[in-house]
């Protein structure tokens, strides 16, 4: 559900999930009169077709004028939660035989890019079919419960009829949790539902929503939505806010309390309260998991190991800044003068443009979490635009995140400039196969952002020493949460030991490890996607100054990965050569 519209930064007390995709191959690929390349087109054509079309809310958020690409939606419906091994299987085969009908070699790079990562994503649903109960939707910080509102209140209105099917929309929330709440149930059946706590949480976020009561912002942002829809007179603007206020109150708030219930109903039945490995296959999944999250084909030790290094080089670079300490260099950088997110998001445009290849010019607003669900949300997420439509962006801001001007920095760099809203538009801006927006890689998508966020240390008004004691200082926190999410999950470790963990790097405050430590076990993997994403970057530009020596650029660099695309990392390294020399 929501594959395509949330981009989000975490932090120690924030985890984002975001949602496989799951694409039927309903159709037959084959060669035509046109070449191998259109055939193959017209395929992933039909694959994109169906799967923007699978529930309103993909469809909406992932084109603004469907019609221009031959869909038509029946249903409104936000989708459903199943857990069909058979069903993954068979749409797996159908799309594997497909695909062998095509010439790979006979194709143009993009395609082949394209062919490869399906054969990637074939490979991937075939392991993950007989796991998909291990899946939680209901995730502590970015699950259905905290996410559906934010989508909801960003639907977009452009006309009548967008208004019509929001508001027919609403009407099937309870159906659409009726059928979460049965994949929850098959989870408790299967003894995979979540530690009591986690319960706890997600009740607790919840009621927090329904604790809003007339101040909701369903109800406010509806109102500021429809103002802009020109085709209605005033009195039937006022109608439809009316309308609005019944639905949420007839069926969006009522659906909120039927999962309440349900989760209230199945606490005590989960049977591990610590990491995968204690569940039957639950290291075999993890594997899975940190393969499919951080897009990365290296074994957990090798990733472990890879970690420890980069934790080391970053200990080593904060021993050679002389004549400054820790503790100055976050003396200057609470001194940051402050300014508003639009100022600081041009200064970071402006101070990119020398190692950066150029974005498409664009519109940006930025918006802030409510108070209400500060403690709920992350400390901030991108909007993703339609692939038609990517004028409009919007990044929210969690306010209860933004310790320092610092922070807000770096986050808008991570959400902003270089980060989400840069690489999403210059990938769009080299026109790629529609279906290539279908997929999530987290590893790709989260690492760069990651990778934004350290360059950005650099373009604040900081010394360069400053600059790198702080920057080296947070790649080894995030580091360290990395280390603790596989010695949770792959090691088996306990609250204990994580304590011991943490406290042999100096963080011995009790609460916020508890807290670190329940994070990682809502989500697996998670922090694998900033903190190794990240450093795969960091490893194929090695690689790129190893090959290009003195004629290394950074521009061309970044260039060639990003056109590359959204990607698990062996594709981007095979490909990244390629469109430097296509260049």
């Amino acid at each position: 559900m929501f594959n395509r519209n949330i981009r989000e930064r975490t932090a120690a007390a924030g985890i984002a999930v975001l949602a496989a995709v799951y694409i039927c191959a309903g159709c037959a690929g084959g060669q035509s009169g046109g070449g191998t390349d259109e055939a193959f087109e017209n395929y992933t054509m039909a694959l994109f077709r169906n799967e923007a079309a699978s529930d309103t809310v993909n469809l909406h958020y992932t084109l603004k004028n469907p019609e221009k690409y031959g869909i038509v939606q029946q249903d409104v419906t936000f989708g459903s939660f199943q857990a069909d091994e058979e069903a993954v299987m068979a749409s797996s085969e159908n799309m594997r035989k497909a695909l062998e009908q095509f010439d790979y070699e006979g194709l143009s790079i993009q395609n082949r890019i394209t062919y490869d990562i399906l054969e990637y994503y074939l490979k991937m649903a075939d392991r993950s079919a007989e796991y998909l109960l291990y899946d939680e939707p209901l995730g502590l910080v970015s699950g259905v419960q905290t996410q559906l509102p934010v989508v909801l209140s960003e639907y977009r209105f452009y006309d009548r009829e967008d208004v019509d099917t929001y508001l027919e929309l609403l009407s099937t929330t309870g159906e659409y949790f009726d059928s979460l709440i049965e994949f929850e149930r098959d989870k408790s059946a299967a003894g995979l539902f979540m530690a009591d706590y986690a319960a706890d949480t997600v009740i607790e976020q919840c009621r927090a929503f329904l604790d809003m009561g007339d101040g909701n912002y369903l109800y406010s942002t509806f109102a500021d939505r429809i103002k802009d829809v020109n085709e209605l007179t005033e009195q039937e603007k006022s109608d439809y806010v009316q309308e609005n206020a019944r639905c949420i109150g007839d069926y969006v708030y009522p659906a909120y309390e039927k999962l309440i219930s349900a989760v209230e109903s199945l606490k005590g039945s989960g049977k591990n309260e610590k990491g995968l490995k204690y569940l039957p296959g639950g290291r075999e999944y993890y594997e899975l998991v940190v393969e499919q999250s951080a897009g990365v084909d290296q074994t957990v030790r090798e990733l472990e190991d890879l970690t420890r290094r980069q934790i080391t080089d970053d200990l080593e670079a904060m021993e050679e800044v002389l004549g400054i300490t820790a503790d100055e260099a976050k003396e200057a950088a609470a001194s940051m003068a402050n300014g508003n997110a639009e100022m600081i998001l041009g200064s970071l445009k402006e101070g990119i443009a020398g190692a950066f290849p150029e974005a498409p010019e664009t519109a940006l607003e930025v918006k802030y979490v409510p108070e209400e669900m500060e403690e709920h949300l992350s400390p901030a997420f991108y909007m993703i635009p339609a692939i038609d439509n990517t004028q409009e962006n919007v990044i929210y801001i969690n306010q209860a995140h933004m310790g320092d001007s610092l922070t807000l920095f770096t986050t808008l760099a991570h959400e902003g400039y270089p980060g989400h809203l840069y690489q999403t538009l210059y990938y769009e801006g080299t026109d790629p196969d529609p279906l290539r927006n279908m997929f999530n890689f987290g590893g790709y998508v989260e690492g760069w952002a990651t990778y934004a966020e350290m360059c950005s240390y650099y373009l604040t008004p900081l010394s360069k020493e400053q600059a790198t004691l702080l920057q080296k200082n947070s790649s080894i926190i995030l580091g360290l949460y990395a280390l603790a999410d596989m010695g949770i999950h792959y090691e088996g470790w306990s609250r204990m030991d994580t304590v011991e963990f943490f406290s042999n790097y100096g963080i011995t405050d009790g609460e916020t490890i508890d807290r670190i430590y329940e994070l990682i076990i809502g989500s697996p993997g998670n922090y694998l996607k900033y903190y190794i994403g990240y450093v795969q970057f960091l490893e194929m530009k090695k690689d790129w100054v190893k090959e290009k020596g003195t004629a290394f650029s950074q521009k061309e660099f970044h260039e060639a990965v990003l056109t590359v695309g959204p990607a698990p990392f062996e594709i981007v390294e095979k490909y990244m050569w390629n469109i430097c020399e296509e260049k």
